[in-house]
């Protein structure tokens, strides 16, 4: 017959104090999580955050990494363009935008079933979901879609540095920014099987203890939601009204996003710079885009509270979209892209929180998010056609451009 541990008082010691202890609780607690209840005791505070810090450090980073390179692939042709894309292609007319807008239906069809790249952004999202506690994963979205702010950063760099290798192997500047950065990305995605941990039960970087707290706090967070593989769970978020607001919401983001991810370069180089002080005048904006995305995300977190940041970063965007709007100075203009960088881009991991957290179990939280994500990227075929060669030197519909972002706000 076995006996539970005690304490000097001759008191049973429970998991939580085992875990205090620095010990493994027994293995039965470990083989069902599910015996911890909403009243129990947590980990004190410091260990708590201890925990937090392992998660963080073993999952954050390489997901931010992967979505840079995803997004530095699918945004780096912006900055081609000023290096003889279109010319050396024979592009006229709208050739250039329609080749934008052909990359995102195929794109939207693999976001639910979650393939290929098109999986990346809903899947990673989901993924955070699974590890961290609700008003936890707004903050982690947003250290995870920051990489996106980063590749804008990091592309013009880039492209600047790269277009010097023109000539070479008889291939134009232009190519060598699609070839380096695409065999960067493909080294990186052979690792990703074993860099990526699935879920907390079989992880290898936690203890059993960690392991079995892990999953406590998410029993704890998510009370007695679903985690069954059932199709019913998808029709109901097929069903769920709440979800079809967030995804006509999400495509007026992600619109005013893609026009400026796609075009910033463009837009900077009309206002009267070279092609290679355009490709470097686009870090600042996204310098402070990044900054402002996980600022915003953790002071959420902190709150409790999304709408009011929302509403903030909104009326950020909007300004930013009116100045380049309104004046002809290229100066003000300039400024106007750090606003509108700076409000559109903390939009994307607020509202992916706020629709996630919302939603059930975890396979209707799993296809709400793609739905989300899938409907949003719509708005990379509407943007697309935002910025057309024949309405140079200004180049951009800022009017249609606004009225998504008023649609945003309401």
């Amino acid at each position: 017959m076995t006996h539970s541990p005690k304490n000097a008082l001759d008191v049973p010691l429970t998991d939580i104090d085992i875990l205090e202890a620095g010990n493994d609780p027994p293995a039965s607690s470990l083989e069902a999580p599910q015996l911890f209840t909403k009243g129990q005791q947590t980990l004190d505070k410091t260990l708590d955050k201890k925990l937090l810090r392992k998660l963080d450090l073993h999952l954050i980073p390489f997901l931010a990494l992967i979505y840079l390179l995803c997004f530095l692939d699918r945004t780096n042709v912006g900055n081609a363009r000023l290096f003889g894309l279109e010319k050396d292609l024979h592009m006229e007319g709208l050739d250039y935008n329609i080749a934008l807008a052909i990359f995102f239906p195929f794109y939207i069809l693999t976001e639910i079933p979650s393939i290929a790249e098109g999986g990346l952004f809903p899947g990673a999202n989901y993924f955070i979901t699974m590890w961290y506690q609700r008003h936890e994963c707004g903050f982690r979205m947003a250290l995870f879609f920051s990489a996106a702010t980063a590749a804008g950063a990091f592309g013009g760099l880039f492209a600047r540095g790269i277009s010097e290798m023109s000539g070479l192997g008889n291939k134009a500047g232009w190519s060598w920014i699609f070839i380096i950065e695409g065999l960067f990305t493909l080294c990186v995605a052979c690792g990703a099987y074993w860099a990526i941990n699935d879920y907390p039960a079989t992880t290898k970087f936690l203890t059993p203890a960690e392991k079995s707290e892990v999953q406590r706090r998410l029993i704890v967070d998510k009370e007695y939601l679903s985690d069954d593989f059932d199709l019913k769970y998808v029709w109901q978020a097929f069903r769920d009204w709440k979800i079809w607001v967030n995804m006509l919401i999400a495509c007026g983001i992600f619109t005013a996003l893609y026009s400026i991810s796609l075009f910033l370069p463009t837009i900077i180089k009309d206002l009267g710079y070279s092609n290679n002080t355009a490709q470097l005048m686009t870090v600042p904006p996204y310098v402070l885009a990044c900054m402002l995305t996980i600022g915003g995300s953790y002071a959420a977190d902190k709150v409790k509270q999304r709408g009011i940041f929302l509403l903030v970063f909104e009326l950020l965007a909007i300004a930013g979209f009116v100045m380049l709007l309104a004046s002809d100075e290229p100066h003000i203009k300039y400024v106007g892209t750090f606003l509108a960088a700076g409000g559109i881009y903390p939009l994307i991991p607020l509202i992916g929180a706020w629709n996630s957290n919302n939603i059930g179990g975890s396979l209707k939280r799993g296809v709400g998010i793609a739905m989300q994500t899938g409907f949003g990227n719509l708005g990379g075929v509407i943007a697309s056609f935002i910025y057309l060669t024949k309405d140079a030197p200004r180049k951009v519909n800022y009017p249609f451009t606004f009225r998504m972002k008023l649609i945003d706000l309401h």
